[in-house]
């Protein structure tokens, strides 16, 4: 009986679910930045950006050993060469894993006499990864020759994407292209960062005179057109600078216009904080005013200059891509997307050589993966989503 009896009172007895033990914290303790992710990861365009975004900027900064050749490199038997074709199935072994691409042979047209390149089959290259090529000093300090892919006969040539009018091979001055102009977007937007919180900081938090002169500047700066006053800036830059003092001149050039947009958010957002309580308790608490700003008004809004700093390096990245392909900004020997696209001016060039388009691509690539990924930052960033 007094068995049974047990058994009738565990029955009764209210079961308690365990809870499952997660590593994330739930919403009512997670911070700012931890909501932010979890809404970033549903941003699936977003994150695809971000990944390439990441490639890309490998890509760039390991390019001497992703690239086939050195940009510097002229073939000059290949002026002006099509890409060439990879091949999986070759007439006599039939198909193979490792590819491979022909050599190319020349041939003057008789009516137009312009040069054209066809394969030639009895030559036969295989396409290895982790080449012997030409020697390089990975990021000016290591020495290596293995480059990432290539083809290991001195006879031959790998040109995935053509050769322009000096025979350099096009795909590897991409790739050292975009050394310089994604670091562009990248170290151009610091020195903006700077300059638009710090003078959208003083302007919003000290208010009166200071306020009313920066904003007039601002008012400027805006009003001129942007393409003309990036013209007369470069065009002042004296010529006989190195590729490395133009590089840095440019950048002061874009930051010194670039601000504006990002002294205006910066300035809206401290009105509407400088006389919440807990900037108050800091001033009594004997803050000064730049920490103030420093240390409590701008943290609070961190994420909005995130987003606005991502959607601000690809119109970096462009502006600089325009006066290079004006002729007013980087100059060859530097090797940049926008200097690679002087080549494509001429209409009657892109008509017999297309290939020379391939930088524009590029550009359009890396501006769609900063737009998308601004989108989803933007999304993540706002508390009503």
């Amino acid at each position: 009986m007094s068995g049974l009896t047990t058994v009738i009172n565990q029955l009764r007895r209210p079961r308690t679910r365990r809870k499952k033990k997660t590593d994330q914290p739930s919403m009512e303790v997670a911070s700012q930045w931890q909501l932010m992710w979890w809404k970033f990861k549903k941003h699936k365009l977003a994150v695809i950006s971000a990944v390439v975004l990441i490639l890309m900027y490998l890509i760039a900064l390991f390019s001497e050993f992703v690239s086939p050749n050195l940009s510097a490199t002229r073939f000059t038997a290949y002026k002006n060469a099509p890409p060439q074709k990879i091949h999986f199935v070759d007439a006599e072994s039939g198909f193979q894993l490792r590819p491979f691409v022909y050599g190319m042979k020349e041939k003057i047209d008789e009516e137009t006499f312009l040069r054209t390149f066809s394969e030639d089959k009895t030559k036969k290259y295989p396409i290895q990864f982790f080449a012997k090529g030409e020697p390089y000093k990975l990021w000016g300090v290591i020495p290596s020759s293995i480059h990432l892919f290539g083809v290991n006969n001195p006879d031959g040539a790998l040109f995935l994407m053509g050769t322009d009018q000096l025979g350099h091979d096009l795909f590897s001055r991409i790739i050292y292209g975009g050394r310089i102009s994604l670091s562009f977007g990248l170290v151009g937007i610091v020195l903006t960062l700077f300059i638009g919180l710090l003078l959208g900081g003083v302007s919003g938090y000290l208010g009166g005179v200071s306020d009313t002169i920066i904003q007039r500047i601002i008012d400027f700066l805006i009003c001129i057109p942007t393409i003309p006053l990036w013209m007369a800036l470069s065009a002042a830059v004296p010529r006989e600078w190195s590729a490395t003092q133009m590089y840095f001149g440019l950048i002061i050039i874009f930051s010194i216009i670039g601000w504006t947009g990002l002294a205006r958010v910066v300035r809206g957002k401290i009105l509407s904080l400088r006389e919440e309580d807990f900037t108050m308790a800091a001033r009594l608490a004997g803050a000064g005013d730049l920490r103030i700003i420093r240390k409590h008004l701008l943290p609070s809004f961190a994420s909005y200059i995130i987003v606005n700093v991502t959607l601000s390096i690809p119109a970096t990245i462009l502006g600089e891509t325009s006066l290079s392909f004006l002729g007013i900004g980087l100059q060859a020997p530097a090797v940049s997307w926008g200097v690679l696209l002087q080549d494509a001016q001429n209409l009657e060039t892109l008509a017999h050589h297309p290939w020379l388009l391939w930088p524009a691509a590029f550009i359009m690539l890396t501006v769609l993966m900063f737009n998308f990924l601004g989108d989803g930052l933007r999304d993540a960033a706002d508390p009503y989503k």
